[in-house]
């Protein structure tokens, strides 16, 4: 059984969807801890509603981010957590983190990515006036969404939407994914390779 790990910063939809895919007998990983850098965040309100270990980790109160994300993988490691997923967590993660879960951290971004990195991609993808956007869970590698993407699906743009529509729309597949590639990747049909991602069957 395949221990994960949520890094969140705010509502937890993401976290919700992991946990309702996974927390179920039967599958192949669990979540079993989620870390929050936000007080008020509501995805600290889910985890504990949902049983799981619920650690609000304020960034501020670490002189730097290097002691902060040494702090958070100590954590993780404390919990004995396999892989780590970034779940709407509005932080990079240094080097110091990555070391210590290499090749094992996954990130959620609301585009195709290389399209559209960074913050505020629903946004980029409407005044880009591109007719097909979507989401990305890849592996998190040094820089901001470039790591080896693991799988995407594709959500049309209307010309009636907002970012609110079509962020709605965007989070349906979102919710949908996330827990597919983890499940794939705890049954080992999504292996990384170098800068590649290998998969052994189409993640649906």
């Amino acid at each position: 059984m395949m221990r994960v790990g949520v890094l969140a910063s705010g509502s937890g939809s993401n976290f919700q969807a992991l946990v309702d895919a996974l927390n179920v007998p039967g599958t192949p990983a669990e979540v079993v801890v989620l870390i929050c850098n936000v007080p008020t965040a509501k995805a600290l309100e889910r985890a504990r509603a949902a049983g799981i270990a619920a650690v609000l980790m304020d960034h501020s109160r670490w002189p730097s981010r290097d002691a902060y994300d040494s702090a958070v993988a100590g954590e993780l490691a404390r919990h004995g957590v396999d892989l780590v997923c970034l779940a709407g967590y509005l932080r990079l993660v240094t080097t110091t983190f990555l070391r210590r879960f290499a090749g094992k951290v996954i990130n959620l971004h609301p585009a195709l990515l290389p399209s559209f990195p960074g913050l505020h991609a629903i946004r980029q993808a409407l005044a880009a006036g591109v007719k097909v956007t979507g989401c990305t869970v890849h592996y998190v590698d040094e820089g901001t969404d470039t790591g080896p993407i693991i799988a995407q699906a594709a959500v049309p743009v209307l010309p009636t939407d907002d970012e609110t529509s079509l962020g709605e729309r965007i989070h349906a597949e979102e919710h949908r994914l996330f827990p597919a590639v983890v499940k794939a990747v705890a049954e080992g049909r999504a292996k990384l390779a170098g800068r590649q991602v290998l998969l052994s069957e189409r993640i649906a």
